[in-house]
């Protein structure tokens, strides 16, 4: 491969995945049969999906019983107050809202519509069944990562994306939700810039552009490819967890 070129690779082949699957093992095989032998520095880009339905981050919303709270903004909203309700038992707080719109902050950080639940390409099986974020994006990223090491013994590294909207920007684009083995972020302050100036500001969401490049082989439909192999990227920052992303309240401008 020319230096400075990278590959993305879907993954072909893999299963449509249920409550208790072992993604290790899953990974594994999709890798043998789309004959990929992981290298140092590959990165592996999971959809949030179906870590969320391994792990059974399912909720049959036929079974929920909404709060007064969660009745009276799922009528300020139009939406369901028991789906409403599940969207309150994940976020820390309700940031906006209108009709049609419900913007949380999220019990992990991230600011998103209804909490980052989701409808799309779920089963009818099973009720009126919502998928959630997993419980903890970068230990599921760890744990995958881990199976993935001991079984090719190669140091391989792992992403959980999610499609976010964003503000001001119309459209939504692959996140880093959990990452494992490379630095999330990359912080450039105080190296110098092409001209020899210091860069003041600069911090490099790695793993977020790493999450958007993988998107668009992923696709957002109905294009089933769910794991997508990142070969080629370089990089000398010490590892750094997803959840570094997350910008702290008190530097945050517009909340």
């Amino acid at each position: 491969m020319p230096p400075g070129e990278v590959v993305l690779t879907p993954l072909a082949g893999i299963k449509l995945v249920e409550p208790g699957d072992d993604l290790g093992e899953i990974a594994i095989a999709a890798l043998a049969v789309n004959h990929l032998m992981p290298q140092t520095g590959d990165v592996l880009v999971v959809a949030q999906k179906i870590v969320s339905k391994a792990e059974g981050r399912y909720v049959d919303v036929a079974t929920v019983e909404p709060s007064e709270r969660a009745v009276a903004l799922g009528a300020e909203v139009d939406k369901d107050p028991r789906f409403v309700e599940v969207v309150l038992s994940e976020s820390r707080r309700v940031v906006r809202h209108r009709p049609g719109l419900l913007i949380v902050e999220h019990r992990l950080g991230f600011v998103m519509a209804n909490a980052g639940i989701d409808h799309s390409n779920l089963s009818a099986q099973g009720g009126e069944r919502v998928l959630l974020l997993p419980e903890d994006p970068d230990g599921s990223a760890r744990a995958l990562r881990e199976q993935l090491v001991h079984a090719f013994r190669t140091e391989i590294a792992v992403i959980i994306s999610d499609s976010f909207g964003r503000p001001w920007r119309k459209g939504t684009i692959g996140v880093a939700l959990g990452a494992a083995g490379l630095p999330a972020l990359i912080d450039l302050r105080g190296q110098p810039d092409l001209f020899g100036r210091e860069l003041l500001v600069t911090e490099t969401g790695f793993a977020d552009e790493i999450a958007a490049a993988a998107g668009l082989v992923m696709g957002q439909a109905d294009e089933g490819v769910p794991m997508v192999l990142v070969r080629g990227l370089r990089w000398s920052a010490p590892e750094v967890a997803a959840a570094a992303l997350i910008r702290p309240a008190e530097h945050d401008l517009f909340r």
